[in-house]
């Protein structure tokens, strides 16, 4: 079966759509908006990213769009209806092809279809006897794309819309959607590990390069990410040299890398808008020093552990397995002569174990991270130890920074490994530059 969007068929988008109406009530309807186009300055506009609900429903990767699923009957029976720009000759001559009204149908399965344009007047018609409408993005919340669609009309045309959102039971579409993404299909997996397996590599060619600036490992890691099939980076990449790596979120990326220090890169691809998240660190000189291999092999011991617990039989949640990591980092750390007491853990180790990722970095947002892991749902695996450099702490440690960080897949008896072609051992990273 042709796929819509790399690894995804029309037959599984129109499937995400049953199961979404299936927990809709008779008459119940579920309202998105497409993520708009957004500017650096002027007319410079930024890469285009569609919104992630939006394009889970419907594999439509373009701006000015609305989806609205209308459920039919007391099962999954529903009609799909998707507003997009319509074709327009001289506006595609500047700003590349649109999809139009007639791919609507063909190619993206809409039930029925309209210009964007005419949307004020076609929407109410649909949603103005819905028993509830389910959506994020209303009239009422400023900040949301459709919002800013609503704001961009003139107030007569949209007024009629606004009415019926404010007289009509609206309740939030978040809820349901992360419940349908948090657990991945087969071909979601399969693109997971597609971009999981191309950054890996990008990362294990670039530990065997010798690397003098932050800017330089930075640029490869991205020209790496997409000669390897990637589409494109997933989110803006991490590469802290010496103490740089104990900002969590470092991305200035300017710095020099010094030989006697460690560099951790935090970068991954984008494959058909899913995403792979991975963490290295290692000595620029390309050998470990002997508190660099202490304290790397002590991080490196509880990822390892923790990844093992990634499965569905092991009943574990993602804060019980944050909690494993803390036990192991504070035991091996009292091991190399830190003083753990007070609040020593949390200064050493700031952030949570993990994440859920798929069509985003952090998916699913406000997914609880208390409930038990289950088969198909995909995770990140990261702990860190980031060492200040004050007088409290070991000489030897003191400035530096560790994080080790896997896409994992659960599965029910042992866990998928989406970014294995990293390599992270001690021995595999210095054999690389020998």
């Amino acid at each position: 079966m042709i796929s819509v969007t790399p690894g995804i068929t029309a037959l599984e988008y129109a499937q995400r759509r049953s199961r979404l109406a299936s927990k809709l009530p008779k008459d119940g309807v579920a309202l998105l908006a497409a993520s708009e186009l957004k500017f650096r300055s002027g007319p410079v506009f930024y890469e285009y990213h569609q919104d992630s609900d939006f394009f889970y429903l419907t594999g439509f990767n373009e701006p000015e769009a609305v989806a609205v699923i209308r459920k039919a009957t007391s099962d999954g029976d529903h009609v799909f209806h998707l507003f997009v720009r319509a074709k327009d000759p001289k506006v595609e001559q500047w700003e590349g092809s649109r999809s139009g009204t007639q791919a609507a149908l063909d190619v993206f399965n809409a039930d029925e279809t309209g210009d964007i344009k005419d949307i004020e007047r076609n929407l109410p018609k649909i949603i103005g006897d819905a028993s509830e409408v389910y959506t994020d993005a209303s009239p009422s919340t400023p900040t949301s794309a459709f919002a800013r669609l609503l704001s961009s009309r003139s107030p007569p045309k949209s007024e009629g819309l606004a009415k019926i959102l404010d007289q009509a039971t609206v309740k939030p579409l978040r809820n349901i959607l992360n419940d349908l993404r948090n657990i991945k299909s087969d071909a979601e997996v399969a693109n997971m590990r597609k971009v999981g397996q191309a950054s890996g590599r990008a990362f294990t060619e670039a530990m065997r390069q010798a690397w003098t600036t932050e800017k330089d490992l930075h640029a490869f890691l991205e020209y790496s990410f997409k000669r390897k099939g990637c589409d494109t980076s997933a989110y803006v990449p991490v590469v802290a040299g010496g103490k740089n790596a104990s900002q969590i979120h470092y991305v200035r990326n300017d710095d020099v890398l010094l030989e006697s220090d460690l560099v951790l890169a935090d970068a991954g691809g984008e494959y058909g808008n899913y995403i792979t998240d991975i963490t290295r660190t290692w000595p620029v000189s390309g050998t470990f020093t002997p508190p660099q291999k202490d304290l790397y092999n002590a991080v490196l011991a509880t990822q390892r552990a923790c990844i093992s617990l990634c499965r569905a039989n092991a009943s574990n949640s993602l804060d019980q397995l944050h909690q494993t990591a803390e036990g192991m980092l504070k035991e091996s750390l009292s091991q190399l002569g830190f003083d753990m007491s007070g609040d020593a853990l949390e200064t050493l180790f700031p952030h949570h174990l993990s994440h859920y990722i798929g069509l985003d970095v952090h998916d699913t947002p406000g997914q609880s991270r208390k409930t038990p892991l289950v088969a198909g749902q995909c995770v990140t695996v990261e702990p860190g130890i980031y060492v200040p450099d004050t007088d409290r702490w070991p000489g030897g440690f003191r400035g530096i920074g560790i994080r080790i960080e896997d896409s994992i897949c659960v599965q029910e008896e042992h866990p998928l490994v989406l970014t294995t072609e990293a390599v992270k051992e001690v021995d595999d990273i210095e054999a690389l530059r020998s």
